[in-house]
């Protein structure tokens, strides 16, 4: 499916910084944050602390992934996808390209890639499912 993408939206897949996860727990209350996620051309991993968007994923795997528009609305890359707690993703440290891309962030708080993994050590697989 993402073989279809034109190569603008693989562009920013590559290199926005945050995505937009959409989830919905028991309630079907919405929970709407943004994160940053690693996109390897099929699917994207996220790495959380364990919180709400943890146990959302666990109650419903489907989710919403959003990349911000420009300043006129326009631009938008939205997708759904399915969302599980993966047991066999590496932590983040030892994805040299998740490292790359975050590295001046982690840094900017003072974190280590080490230090970062050790708080968001849960990893999150999301499986497009549709792009729009």
């Amino acid at each position: 499916m993402a073989s279809t993408l034109d190569s603008h939206v693989r562009s920013r897949l590559r290199k926005e910084l945050a995505i937009w996860l959409a989830t919905a727990g028991r309630d079907g209350r919405p929970h709407v944050v943004p994160v940053w996620f690693w996109w390897d051309g099929d699917t994207f991993v996220v790495y959380s602390i364990p919180g709400q968007k943890v146990r959302d994923i666990q109650a419903n795997p489907k989710v919403q992934l959003h990349l911000n528009s420009d300043v006129e609305g326009e631009d938008v890359v939205r997708l759904d996808g399915t969302a599980e707690v993966s047991t066999d993703q590496l932590p983040a440290h030892k994805v040299p390209s998740y490292v790359r891309k975050y590295r001046e962030l982690m840094k900017g708080n003072g974190w280590t890639p080490k230090v970062f993994s050790e708080l968001y050590h849960v990893p999150i697989r999301i499986q497009a499912t549709r792009y729009y």
